[in-house]
């Protein structure tokens, strides 16, 4: 009985599989070769995830575009870990406040003496801004953290993929929009991924990596390690509406907005039984106040729309707020008054 070694993958491992499903013998025995040739069935079957050996895309510089409460966490982090970042935004005075930002933050860390002023000041001198998106040009990671709106990040995309050299990945801090539609505005589609962050940066551990359609093992695993250099730690799911943590966590939001517009509860009763009840850190209400109540409608109505079921249509009373201008924390006003 004759079977596959690994030479026979040959130099074009990708073209051979074109056959390989044919025969359910070849498959068994191909699948054997591959695991003695030290690689991976997915990877094989997959010509675009062959694109570029990991070896080829360690990450050692950094662009943020966007200078808001991510784009300055995100950039605050990474100087922290070593990385020389350029936090780009599209006006100086938006650059000038996320710099300050970062630099309360860091004297905030030496203050309580969980960093040397000389560690600070390290991280401060590895931090660049710029109002150009050419500054990305020759960085091995841009992660984009501009306003959750589609077009604008196609927009930017399409703009970083004429822009950045060739090995450059391209990430996005979205918390809904779908990786594999972003990717549709490149020809890199297999170095396009999502990388989100959770808020506070500085503080929240979790990265959540979502990989599009066609994102390769390779651009997965240099973003991976490059959240581990940051202290954090990256749990990658796929590419579906809300992702894994806003696909369950807003839905629960919703649903106390909805106890709160029903006349269950009012909010301080509503946030204590989740706290005191559930042993959750923070109050459901409280929380959508931090994380902003428009992000969260739009989030609500992504899932809504991507999964075409009204069990995630959200709460009128959440619009209404939005249309009032009542925010969250950011605007002084939502549920509680700030």
């Amino acid at each position: 009985m004759v079977g596959f070694g690994p030479a026979d993958l040959g130099s074009n491992p990708s073209r051979a599989t074109s056959n390989i499903r044919r025969c359910p013998y070849c498959e068994i025995q191909f699948r054997m070769a591959v695991m003695n040739a030290g690689t991976s069935w997915s990877r094989l079957m997959n010509p675009l995830r062959l694109a570029k050996p990991l070896s080829d895309m360690s990450i050692k510089t950094i662009a943020v575009l966007g200078a808001g409460q991510m784009g300055n966490g995100i950039t605050q982090v990474a100087a922290c870990a070593g990385y020389n970042v350029t936090m780009v935004d599209i006006e100086q005075s938006y650059v000038d406040r996320g710099l300050a930002t970062i630099e309360k933050s860091l004297a905030k860390l030496v203050s309580k003496e969980r960093m040397t002023q000389e560690d600070a000041d390290a991280a401060r001198g590895r931090i660049t801004t710029a109002i150009d998106r050419q500054a990305c040009a020759d960085c091995d990671l841009v992660v984009e953290a501009v306003p959750e709106i589609l077009s604008l990040k196609q927009e930017i995309f399409a703009e970083l993929d004429q822009i950045c050299k060739p090995e450059t990945i391209l990430a996005s801090n979205t918390s809904s929009i779908s990786i594999s539609t972003i990717a549709e505005a490149t020809n890199r589609p297999e170095q396009v991924i999502g990388m989100h962050f959770m808020n506070p940066v500085p503080i929240m551990k979790l990265v959540e990596i979502i990989n599009g359609k066609q994102t390769s093992d390779a651009t997965n695993a240099a973003v991976i390690e490059a959240s581990a250099t940051m202290g954090k730690t990256a749990l990658s799911c796929n590419d579906a509406p809300g992702f894994v943590s806003n696909r369950i966590l807003c839905p629960m939001l919703n649903e106390a907005i909805l106890t709160l517009q029903e006349g269950v509860a009012e909010p301080e009763a509503i946030d204590g039984i989740m706290k005191l009840g559930m042993n959750h850190p923070i109050g459901p209400l409280a929380l959508s106040d931090l994380i902003g109540l428009d992000t969260v409608l739009h989030i609500m109505n992504v899932l809504h729309e991507g999964m075409g079921d009204d069990k995630y249509a959200p709460a009128q009373l959440l619009i209404d707020m939005v249309e009032e201008g009542k925010l969250g924390r950011k605007s002084g006003q939502g549920f509680y008054t700030y």
